[in-house]
């Protein structure tokens, strides 16, 4: 995986609940983005809390892990020049109601919490992120 070429995403349980999940990768690969892994899995609580580590310390952890081990994610690695900022950008802000129009989560966030996707903040999130769901072996890099 090359750095500042990848970024990690998830469909989030009440995405994935809503059937969004086609409607969602379809607008990635409008993008331009390309998905180099791709999982369909249920987080237990202590991989969620695993997952979200760096958010102990604020209120709404607990919440969060909750909310993410409730249900099935897709998890996927996108590949692109600049691959996380151009997510970013095309995910939205955090809150639906913000986020502006054509984004995923103002298409089909419902709120701050369940807001659809989850997308890497960072080149050093990313590359975390994305080895925490896949192994080299489920990774096709040079696609």
């Amino acid at each position: 995986m090359e750095k500042g070429k990848i970024t990690f995403t998830m469909i989030k349980p009440t995405a994935f609940k809503n059937n969004y999940t086609g409607d969602i990768l379809k607008m990635i690969y409008q993008k331009k983005f390309r998905i180099i892994a791709l999982k369909m899995m249920q987080l237990t609580k202590d991989q969620a809390a695993a997952f979200y580590i760096e958010h102990k310390e604020r209120p709404f952890y607990a919440e969060l892990c909750e909310f993410m081990s409730s249900g099935p994610i897709i998890a996927a690695i996108l590949k692109k020049e600049n691959a996380v900022r151009d997510y970013r950008q095309f995910i939205g802000s955090t809150n639906p109601i913000e986020a502006e129009k054509g984004t995923i989560r103002s298409v089909f966030g419902s709120s701050v919490e369940q807001n659809a996707v989850h997308g890497s903040d960072s080149d050093d999130s990313a590359m975390r992120e994305s080895s925490f769901f896949f192994s080299d072996l489920e990774i096709f890099s040079n696609f």
